[in-house]
């Protein structure tokens, strides 16, 4: 009697995110997502990073993580596998370059793969570790870069690369920046854009993301964390800004795993956190502000206290996640605001908090990934951008979408707590306000719609899997 052969192997995808939580997040979403269609899914991080990505991923049997060590440097601390352990943001260059040491582990990880038979059909890799690319041309992998950010903030930052507008005055008229070919919601201001130096070569900064350009203009693909009814005019400008790239859009990817059951306040994750429990007891539906800066920003003391001010003058009930050891609040100021305030001085799950219906409004520093999370809960922002592509983001947010207001036009340092209190008040209790709350359940509708099946973003995610078994090698 024949016996049946054995089943094929399912479709080995490898997923390598940049050592920093807000990069890491979305891309454990997609492994999740690509884990519940079938396919085996490995991890690849550094024995600091790995226990929080064990904790995110291990009710998904389908993913395995698989560990590299990084590199001992000169330049970076001890023992530090990730940006939040960076004692400044100007050692973020020389932590990009450490990585590349990484590049032969990774190697001898995906040979071990190939000579298993468990060749991987893509590498999706965070677009700071560029030097991926070669490791993937080497084993004849494709590489699916992942940027962390929108289409439109991608597509702005690659033209005005590409254009060099320091050395082409005639496409700045004043401080405002003129794009060819392409139609902003807004003015791009130069102040939008992270300085650059006309010398890659005597700026390490400028030259890691010449380095990071040049490699994804030559990856397979571009995932990205967005969605066709959110920002599909500008999906063609940016595959044209790739030599043959396509990008895909698949999110909001936190939509996934998190929403599968109902609505806001469906999610049970979080329900035991002293947090959540606050905002069950508050009253009212929609009448708390979540205040939170990510994981990157450094604010000063002072700026803490225009917000701590700014809050309590507005007189509306908040939660505030701040950065452990960051800031120290005056006694009389917590007596004040004691019973329609809570600071918590810890990570927390910004998901759940957005998802609960008693929170009403979000005071970010947008970016992406908040944008998207709060806009998938149907929460409007109220933008205050402190670098890399965050001012486009709130723009967007702002004059684009309509889903936001923006604190102020003006720098992060000329910000006062009268401008917080005004900003405060209008998105919790203006017309403006109650217009960028519709606005944002608009969105937080279709952003529910694409990753549910027959979606845009579900079909997308399929499209993209289809392509890459079919491109798979022998």
């Amino acid at each position: 009697m024949a016996t049946s052969s054995p089943p094929p192997p399912p479709p080995h995808a490898v997923i390598f995110p940049f050592m920093a939580q807000g990069h890491t997040i979305p891309l454990l979403d997609i492994s999740k997502a690509l884990s519940s269609r079938g396919l085996k899914v490995t991890v690849v991080t550094t024995p600091q990073n790995a226990p929080f990505i064990s904790s995110k991923v291990s009710d998904c049997s389908s993913i395995s993580i698989s560990v590299v060590p990084f590199p001992s440097v000169p330049d970076l601390p001890r023992g530090c596998e990730n940006t939040a352990s960076l004692p400044s943001m100007e050692l973020l260059v020389p932590f990009i370059a450490a990585t590349k040491k990484m590049k032969q582990p990774f190697e001898a990880l995906l040979k071990e793969m190939v000579g298993n038979g468990s060749r991987p059909i893509c590498v999706i890799s965070d677009f700071f570790l560029s030097w991926t690319l070669d490791t993937c041309r080497s084993f004849d992998i494709p590489r699916v870069v992942s940027h962390g950010m929108g289409v439109l903030p991608m597509v702005v930052l690659k033209t005005v690369s590409s254009m060099d507008i320091q050395r082409e005055p005639t496409s700045v008229s004043g401080s405002v920046v003129e794009l060819p070919d392409l139609s902003l919601p807004f003015a791009l201001d130069r102040s939008d854009l992270q300085p650059r130096s006309n010398d890659p070569e005597d700026d390490p900064f400028s030259r890691m993301i010449w380095e990071v350009e040049e490699a994804d203009r030559n990856s397979w693909g571009v995932i990205v964390n967005s969605f066709q009814e959110l920002e599909c005019e500008y999906v063609a400008a940016l595959e044209a800004l790739h030599k043959q790239a396509k990008a895909w859009c698949v999110g909001p990817v936190l939509l996934y795993d998190y929403i599968p059951r109902g609505t806001r306040g469906s999610h049970d994750k979080s329900e035991s956190c002293p947090y959540i429990k606050w905002l069950d007891e508050q009253d009212g539906s929609s009448a708390v502000i979540y205040v939170s800066f990510g994981t990157q920003a450094r604010l000063s003391g002072d700026q803490m206290d225009e917000i701590a001010y700014g809050l309590e003058m507005a007189g509306c009930r908040f939660i505030w996640a701040v950065r452990s050891g960051t800031w120290a609040s005056d006694e009389g100021w917590k007596r004040r605001v004691e019973g329609r305030g809570l600071v918590v001085c810890d990570w927390v799950d910004q998901r759940s908090i957005l998802a609960h219906p008693k929170v009403g409004g979000f005071l970010s520093h947008c970016g992406w990934n908040s944008v998207l999370e709060s806009l998938s809960m149907g929460v409007p922002l109220l933008a205050w951008p402190m670098g890399a592509e965050q001012p486009l983001n709130a723009k967007y947010v702002a004059m684009g979408l309509k889903a936001g207001l923006m604190v102020s036009q003006g720098q992060i340092t000329a910000l006062d707590r009268r401008v917080i209190c005004d900003g405060i008040k209008e998105l919790m209790g203006g017309e403006k306000g109650r217009r960028a709350r519709e606005r944002a359940g608009l969105f937080g509708t279709m952003a529910k719609h694409a990753v549910e099946e027959g979606g845009s973003s579900d079909k997308k995610l399929d499209e993209l899997i289809k392509c890459l078994i079919a491109n798979k090698k022998e």
